[in-house]
């Protein structure tokens, strides 16, 4: 990439400076404080550090902070990749992801779904990532639909090649905007917030999974190139190659952002056979799917923030006879508003020990009881724990599924594993 001007050079090493700081007095890692201080000495330091890059953006409302790390993992087999993989995904993020790593000319930016216009104008990346759409954080975010116009908007007015997920009907209305697309089957396990078409309004016809069409103006699902078979674990590429997927990360939608991941990288000219290679050396991305052994219990961490996310957790838990531990909070990163909770189906916990934590648990404990599924209140895992093992000293494993802020909470306690 090009030298950077002067001022923007300097921007760049007070932010850095700041970052540095955050980190030794344990304020966070940095990422935010860095970025706003560089901001403030120069405004279009985004623009200027994605000079002479080949970046890019991934948005969605579920799993990017995966697929970006996904993303990178494989394009380090080109070599040092600028990335933001432990979710910083506004300006200021990218900010200190691209001063950080001021050599690589290959970038992976997580972008948060209402960013990503201005970052997509900022950056002028090559690629944008898009794999789903649905509700979240409704009291602070604007309706799905409008996102996905606003990225439609975006995108017409960009020479970027986009990556997206063709299951999808918001995603890939989105993506229909852009001159240049490449089509992922992904699927799309929930499909709550797409049953009316994004065009017209009218209802999507969806006789046969994945494909589906408006009957009134005609939009239909785009063919895709690249598809994900979850029955038989593999990646089907372009052409009909066939590749065995294997992950150490758990679950049909971590297949989902392998097959994207795939597709991207393929993008920057890697084969996807090296690239599934390279995808199975990663077990946990900042925390998710992490397990730690605490009183001898085998505690794993699943991340899920909205109703689509809950449904994918449940897909991954492990048999009934496994102890699970809900935990809800309702702080800014979470979303005040826990309408949400009654989107979700939770009759699949019926029979399971349930646990409920957080400081929205009265809220969950509500929905259980609606659903008729029996739970326990608490206010800690390690509390829980010693239920659990005076009256069951053989118990060896617990899941725990907790929205964002609770998860960071639950994930602190245990000294922020990865």
């Amino acid at each position: 990439m090009s030298e950077l001007p002067l001022r923007a050079q300097l921007a760049s090493v007070l932010g850095r400076s700041a970052a540095s700081l955050s980190r030794a007095t344990g304020r966070g890692d940095g990422s935010v404080i860095g970025g706003r201080v560089a901001l403030k000495v120069e405004p279009d330091l985004l623009a200027k550090l994605a000079q002479g890059r080949r970046l890019a953006l991934v948005s969605a409302t579920n799993g990017k902070t995966t697929t970006t790390r996904l993303i990178a993992q494989a394009l380090r087999e080109l070599g040092e990749v600028a990335t933001n993989e432990y979710g910083a995904n506004m300006p200021t993020g990218h900010i200190t992801a691209l001063s950080d790593n001021k050599s690589a000319i290959n970038g992976v930016l997580e972008v948060d779904e209402k960013y990503l216009p201005q970052v997509l104008k900022a950056t002028s990346p090559a690629f944008v990532v898009l794999m789903n759409l649905s509700r979240d954080q409704m009291d602070r975010a604007s309706e799905i639909n409008l996102l996905a116009k606003k990225w439609r908007t975006a995108l017409s007015q960009s020479n970027t090649h986009v990556i997206a997920n063709a299951d999808d009907p918001l995603v890939a209305w989105a993506g229909l905007g852009a001159p240049n697309a490449t089509w992922v089957s992904a699927g799309q396990r929930w499909k709550e917030d797409a049953w009316c078409c994004p065009e017209c309004g009218g209802h999507l016809k969806r006789d046969q999974d994945p494909h589906w069409e408006c009957p009134e103006c005609g939009l239909s699902r785009p063919e895709a190139t690249w598809a994900v078979d979850n029955d038989s674990d593999t990646l089907i590429a372009p052409g009909g190659q066939q590749i065995k997927l294997r992950l150490n990360l758990p679950g049909d939608a971590n297949r989902s952002n392998a097959a994207i991941a795939a597709a991207t990288a393929a993008g920057y000219g890697l084969h996807p056979e090296r690239t599934v290679e390279r995808l199975r050396e990663i077990s946990s991305v900042a925390g998710r799917y992490t397990s730690v052994v605490t009183m001898g219990v085998e505690v794993r961490l699943l991340l899920a923030k909205n109703p689509a996310g809950w449904l994918e957790s449940f897909a991954v838990l492990d048999p009934p006879r496994v102890p699970v531990i809900l935990a809800v909070n309702a702080q800014i990163p979470d979303g005040k508003d826990t309408s949400w909770l009654w989107d979700v189906d939770y009759r699949v916990l019926r029979g399971r020990r349930v646990f409920v934590m957080g400081e929205r648990r009265t809220d969950l404990a509500l929905r259980l009881e609606t659903d008729e599924v029996p739970f326990e209140v608490a206010d800690r895992v390690d509390e829980i724990l010693g239920r659990l093992k005076a009256e069951r000293p053989d118990i060896t494993k617990v899941d725990v599924i907790a929205n964002y802020t609770a998860f960071q909470q639950i994930r602190t306690a245990y000294g922020r594993v990865q």
